[in-house]
């Protein structure tokens, strides 16, 4: 709840996959997040982030905004 009050609080629009109910996503998830299993794990595009710790970080240290500029200039 926490990621998804913080991803709302800068206007950004997200999917959010239930990986409980779908073994595809949690598959996908798995892969792309080297085996970690806590929920949530933030992808911006292909970029894994992490999790709401790691989110939070880069959003007290600017670095989102540059990461969200480095995805949309690709």
């Amino acid at each position: 709840m926490q990621a998804k009050k913080l991803l709302q609080s800068k206007g950004l629009n997200f999917d959010e996959f239930n990986i409980q109910r779908d073994e595809n996503s949690r598959s996908e998830m798995l892969e792309k997040s080297n085996g970690m299993r806590t929920v949530p794990q933030i992808f911006i595009n292909d970029t894994h982030v992490g999790g709401y710790s790691e989110l939070s970080a880069i959003v007290t240290s600017g670095d989102l905004n540059n990461l969200l500029i480095d995805e949309h200039k690709e």
